[in-house]
């Protein structure tokens, strides 16, 4: 369990452009993560 203020662990995802996306490569940026239930959409 992360505790408030941690250092998020390392982590690739796939954005919406299809892109990757790696935690580590945009440290020390502002990051906005957003994620939904893909059963919560009509796609």
């Amino acid at each position: 369990m992360l505790k408030e203020g941690s250092t998020a662990p390392d982590f690739t995802l796939t954005a919406d452009d299809g892109k990757d996306f790696k935690l580590s490569k945009n440290r020390g940026k502002n990051i906005v993560l957003y994620f939904y239930p893909k059963d919560n959409t009509s796609g």
